[in-house]
């Protein structure tokens, strides 16, 4: 079994950290005291980061990286080592998105969302690998979605990715257990998160896209990646909506299509406030002035589903009773069924 450090001995680094669930998780990070170094593409953002960290008394440094760069990648992990003599916790979150049907993305945008948020990841992974082997344990954290099991309209460019991560990751975690090396591997998948994520995306949809609802907090998710800092886990579901779609599509995928194939799957990702494909976004350049934790979108600031998931032993209890209520039920209509043949008699 992997044993991880306490988050207040660890140091991290978080790839994506200038906005969203990457800056509301440095945050906690450094909060919990472990030492952060969080890299994305525009500097501003990350300087504010960091600011604000060391402000509150915590320790953090920056590195500006495009994660579609391997060197650029492999030179954030390295400058974790130089900074702070190791590296125990790699967390990936860079992603980014173009809304839009299937027929309107082009080559370059669909193969430019895979380079961002699926080869981000996988270059990521390369590049903290060796570094935590010399650690001798550690965590590689990957932050994928809902989506890496059902993919949404509008998103063929960003399911494609996201299911991507969920393929490597599984191969990989195989083979680091199969070494027996003491490296937990988790996939973390999101449902919809409020984050400037849908302001930087690229729109071809008329308006400012949202997920499928409900939307939580990027604390939500947050809370989930601490977890898995220091509980070495497979996978894990941030938003009990997201883990109900994950669970529809292993039962009833076909249904799921229908179910979205109709208004339900479109009208509920299209805001009221217009946007076009001229208006600025991140797909190839980074893009300012949404360097914030979130939108402002109507969100859950918590999921049950989440808080019992982070609690094992009453995860257990809540599973065995849920089993325990099903036999009841199912001996309750075995009884009235033979109650209903011994009356016909």
């Amino acid at each position: 079994m992997t044993k991880l450090k306490p988050i207040n001995q660890q140091v991290v680094t978080l790839m994506g950290a200038s906005s969203g669930i990457g800056r509301a998780t440095a945050l906690r990070f450094a909060e919990k005291g472990a030492k952060v170094v969080v890299s994305a593409r525009g500097e501003e953002g990350l300087s504010s980061l960091v600011e604000e960290i060391r402000g509150k008394g915590g320790e953090a440094t920056y590195v500006v990286a495009d994660t579609t760069d391997f060197e650029q990648v492999k030179a954030v992990a390295d400058r974790t080592v130089e900074e702070y003599g190791r590296l125990d916790t790699w967390v990936h979150l860079a992603g980014t998105a173009v809304f839009a049907t299937f027929e309107d993305t082009t080559p370059e945008e669909f193969k430019r969302v895979v380079d961002v948020t699926l080869m981000g990841q996988v270059y990521g992974a390369m590049a903290a690998l060796p570094h935590i082997k010399h650690e001798g344990r550690g965590a590689l954290i990957h932050i994928s979605s809902m989506e890496a099991k059902r993919a949404m309209p509008f998103h063929s460019a960003y399911g494609a990715a996201k299911h991507g991560i969920d393929g490597f990751v599984e191969a990989m975690r195989v083979e680091l257990k199969h070494e027996g090396w003491p490296i937990s591997v988790t996939q973390i998948m999101p449902g919809t998160i409020n984050t400037p994520f849908f302001d930087k995306g690229r729109s071809k949809i008329g308006v400012k896209p949202v997920g499928i609802p409900p939307i939580y907090e990027p604390e939500t998710v947050a809370d989930v990646i601490l977890y898995a800092a220091e509980n070495p886990e497979r996978d894990l579901v941030a938003g009990g909506a997201a883990a109900a779609l994950i669970l529809n599509q292993r039962l009833s995928p076909r249904l799921l299509d229908a179910i979205l194939s109709t208004r339900a799957g479109f009208q509920p990702q299209m805001t009221d406030e217009p946007m076009s494909e001229i208006d600025p976004d991140n797909l190839f350049e980074p893009i300012r002035d949404h360097d914030t934790v979130r939108n402002g979108f109507r969100a859950f600031e918590r999921s049950s589903y989440n808080w019992l998931q982070s609690h094992p032993i009453l995860r257990k209890v809540a599973l065995a009773g849920t089993v325990l209520g099903a036999a009841a039920l199912t001996a309750r209509h075995r009884k009235r069924r033979g109650q209903r043949s011994l009356n016909r008699r």
